[in-house]
C-alpha cells in the first residue's frame, strides 16, 4: 500500500512538471511578444512535436521564421497550417508573402485570391496581391487592387498605388 501511495505521488508530481503542448504554445507566444524569435521557435516545435496536427502553431512558427528570413521553412509551415485547417487565411496570406519574397509571383496571387475568397476584406491579401500582378506586368490587376487595398483602409496601398500605377 505504502509503495502505491509513493508511487501516486511521483507520477502526479511528474506530471505537474510535464509540459503540455498548448503549454508550449502559450510559452511560445509570450517569447515572441518579447522579441526572442529563437526561443519562440523552440517551443512552437516542442508544442509541434507534442500534437502534430496544431496548426496554430505551424502558423505561428511560419511567422517567427518569416521575421528571421528562413524562407524556406516558413513556406513549410504556412504550407502545413493550410493543409491542416484549408479555411486559416492568415496562413495564406503568410504564405503568399513568403512567396513573393522567393519572387514566386503566380504563387502569391494564387494565395492572395484564395485568402480574398475567404475574407474579401483582407486589405493585406489586395495590396500584396497587386505587388505581385506589378512584378507579372500585369498593371491593370495590379492598380485595381492597390485602389481596393486603399478603399479598406490599407496605407501602405497608397503609395503603391501612387508609385506604380502612374
Amino acid at each position: 500500500m505504502k509503495q502505491i501511495l509513493l508511487s501516486l505521488l511521483f507520477l502526479i508530481s511528474c506530471s505537474c512538471w510535464a509540459q503540455s503542448a498548448t503549454g508550449y504554445f502559450d510559452k511560445a507566444m509570450k517569447k515572441a511578444e518579447a522579441g526572442n524569435t529563437k526561443g519562440a521557435i523552440d517551443d512552437y516545435t516542442r508544442a509541434i512535436k507534442m500534437n502534430s496536427k496544431f496548426g496554430e502553431a505551424y502558423q505561428n512558427r511560419g511567422v517567427a521564421r518569416l521575421k528571421l528570413n528562413d524562407l524556406k521553412g516558413a513556406l513549410e509551415d504556412f504550407s502545413k497550417a493550410i493543409e491542416l485547417d484549408t479555411m486559416n487565411t492568415d496562413a495564406f496570406t503568410g504564405r503568399a508573402n513568403v512567396n513573393y519574397k522567393l519572387m514566386n509571383y503566380r504563387e502569391a496571387i494564387d494565395d492572395c485570391s484564395a485568402c480574398l475568397e475567404m475574407n474579401p476584406r483582407d486589405y493585406v491579401a489586395y495590396n500584396l496581391r497587386g505587388l505581385a500582378y506589378n512584378k507579372t506586368g500585369d498593371k491593370k490587376n495590379a492598380c485595381k487592387d492597390f485602389s481596393k487595398a486603399i478603399e479598406l483602409g490599407s496605407q501602405s496601398a497608397i503609395k503603391n498605388r501612387a508609385t506604380f500605377c502612374k
